[in-house]
């Protein structure tokens, strides 16, 4: 499976958001900075996840962008669904109709247990499993050194 980089961005901004954003806004140009994401391409990743409710933006000079429900409510499923807008089509039957039987198995057997595997793994993991995760591997790159 591969993921886009509108996906893996759709997950780091929603990261930043929980980590950086629960009390106050986070703009999209401050995301941008802070993640090294340009910043038009994040806009249309923030569009996507406001459109599925996953974020909530405020107007104005103090404004910007907040997750709409707790990160312990929110799946990398629920984040990936919202911008990868092909990640879980329905796979096309390849065979011809007189092989239908072929391409049957295929979609019972194969796709259809892939799609609820991948399905399912994704909606156990949390945003914020994913911002403990994150704040792990951060600590320790904080230190200054004096020699």
């Amino acid at each position: 499976m591969k993921i886009s980089a509108k996906g893996r961005y759709g997950l780091s901004a929603m990261i930043y958001l929980a980590q950086f954003a629960t009390e106050n806004c986070a703009t999209v140009l401050k995301v941008s900075e802070d993640l090294g994401i340009s910043k038009v391409y994040l806009e249309q990743v923030f569009a996507l996840l406001k459109k599925s409710n996953l974020v909530f933006s405020i107007k104005g000079s103090s404004g910007g962008y907040q997750l709409s429900h707790s990160p312990e409510k929110i799946t990398a499923f629920d984040i990936l669904n919202a911008i990868e807008i092909t990640l879980f089509e329905p796979t096309e039957a390849i065979t011809a109709k007189n092989s239908s039987c072929v391409d049957h198995a295929l979609q019972s057997l194969l796709w259809d247990e892939l799609d609820n595997t991948v399905k399912h793994f994704l909606s156990t993991i949390t945003l914020s499993e994913l911002l403990v995760e994150a704040q792990k591997n951060q600590q320790g790159k904080d230190f200054m050194y004096f020699i």
